[in-house]
């Protein structure tokens, strides 16, 4: 009967309508097409073989999502029968030694852990709390570029600190310091983490063989360290937490929070340390290198375009007047700053790939099947350059939001950052309230132009986010003596 049923699904598919594929090569598939900028690669096939295409990753079949409509029908209409997510070693990497929520396939675990998340640890109230960490940041920021203008400086390295900063203080409590933590080690870890992330693993795509190749490689040995690194830095953090002699702080940190919600015995939802770990990995890998490199995008594509540059600072500071800072209640209105934002995220999404997603059961999009196991990509990027949706999609023009309601939040499909439905980012409260202070603070505060007036370099490297290749140098000169 096993056997019979066996064929009948064989004889099934081979009567089904594929999506179009690019030819392939034996064993590898479609891996050697990929290049250095995936993204890029992959938009230019979509132009060849549609918007709906089917590739294999090794012995893994890969849906690449490259339109609005499709993207629509993959995470809003048919969003349950691709909710889940691949397991894949890759995947498995977060959860070395506790259980990660970003890559959770669906189920009652995934649930409970987006309701703590969306609920208790990146609601507009949770967001609102944490403001005062933010505005002490960014102040502090903007006084050390006021001391050492007008000397240039790499706002790369400006951006990532003050990510880290911000979510390290959210995290960990505004007075902790850990009396052995070492937090230069930790943001080493956390880059290292990153770059295994964006890493080839060969088991991810040669299940049975790939193994003898990331022993080989030692791809093994430097996972096993990484995150071995992280359980013992992140169960620090967590003793001192519950350490009965720590002094109550004035404002709950995330560990706090987290650490109430597993000793609430009457609730729903009990949490290990095991969950609390995973969960504060989803916040440092999330939360860190997206919102540094947007707020890099942003600057780089301004000062390629002086008068965008300049109609935002006039916005801002007007808005502001001479009072030394811009404050988050001063955001919602600076109209012309949102739209720059909204372009930046439509020509440069942090993401440019939106986390796999995994069919659950055979259905249909575009009229093509889909079977289960199938992998899915929704390239983010391809449908933010589309010129479908969007007139002259190569250029930086933030005068397309004017008269428009589309935006990031994930309901409009034509601009999807932050993904949408049930595998939508959960933080993006809480990243955007650090991007749009620290964006609109060093835009007020100071002037900026790039040193010997060299033209930029826009050339982007994969990673697990796409960063900028070369860091951004800018020349910052006083507007305003920042308070």
């Amino acid at each position: 009967m096993f056997l019979l049923k066996k064929l009948n699904n064989q004889g099934d598919k081979s009567k089904s309508n594929h999506p179009p594929s690019p030819p392939k090569l034996p064993i590898i598939g479609n891996l050697h097409q990929l290049g250095s900028l995936p993204h890029r690669s992959l938009r230019n096939l979509a132009n060849e073989y549609g918007p709906v295409m089917l590739m294999r990753f090794g012995s893994k079949p890969t849906l690449i999502i490259s339109s609005a409509d499709t993207a629509l029908e993959v995470m809003k209409t048919q969003d349950l029968n691709f909710c889940t997510r691949p397991t894949l070693v890759g995947t498995k990497r977060l959860s070395y030694n506790f259980r990660d929520f970003a890559f959770t396939p669906y189920g009652d675990y995934w649930k409970d852990m987006r309701k703590i998340c969306v609920i208790e640890l990146f609601s507009s109230k949770r967001v609102q709390s944490t403001v005062f960490v933010r505005a002490e940041e960014v102040s502090d920021l903007m006084k050390n570029i006021a001391k050492s203008a007008p000397s240039p400086i790499n706002l790369t390295e400006i951006f990532f600190s003050l990510t880290n900063n911000i979510t390290s203080r959210v995290t960990f409590g505004k007075s902790y310091k850990g009396k052995n933590f070492d937090i230069a080690k930790f943001v080493e870890t956390i880059n290292e983490a990153m770059d295994m992330l964006a890493s080839f693993s060969a088991t991810d795509f040669f299940p049975y063989v790939g193994w003898i190749i990331d022993v080989l490689t030692g791809f093994n040995t430097r996972l096993e360290k990484c995150f071995n690194e992280f359980d013992g830095l992140y169960q620090q953090v967590i003793d001192e937490h519950l350490d009965p002699d720590r002094k109550k702080p004035d404002h709950e940190d995330i560990i706090d929070i987290l650490l109430g919600i597993s000793r609430n015995e009457t609730g729903e939802i009990r949490l290990t340390s095991s969950h609390i770990k995973g969960l504060l990995m989803n916040v440092f890998i999330g939360g860190i290198d997206t919102s540094a490199v947007t707020m890099v995008w942003v600057m780089a594509e301004l000062i390629k375009k002086p008068e965008a540059m300049k109609k935002i600072q006039e916005e801002i500071r007007n808005c502001v007047g001479k009072k030394g800072k811009v404050e988050a209640s001063d955001i919602n209105q600076l109209q012309y700053f949102r739209m720059v934002v909204k372009e930046t995220f439509r020509l440069h999404p942090p993401g440019v790939f939106l986390l796999p997603r995994e069919c659950r059961k055979h259905c249909k999009i575009n009229g093509y099947d889909i079977y289960p196991k199938t992998r899915v990509l929704v390239n983010a990027w391809a449908i933010g350059r589309s010129s479908e949706h969007w007139e002259n999609p190569e250029e930086f023009a933030p005068e397309r939001f004017m008269d428009t309601s589309i935006d990031y939040i994930g309901q409009d499909f034509e601009l999807l950052p932050f993904g949408s439905g049930r595998r939508g980012c959960p933080g993006i409260n809480m990243g955007m309230a650090t991007v749009d202070l620290g964006l609109a603070n060093l835009l007020y505060c100071f002037n900026w132009e790039l040193p010997n007036e060299k033209d930029i370099n826009m050339d982007e490297v994969a990673s697990l986010t796409v960063h900028k290749k070369i860091p951004l140098i800018l020349l910052p000169t006083k507007y305003i003596e920042p308070i």
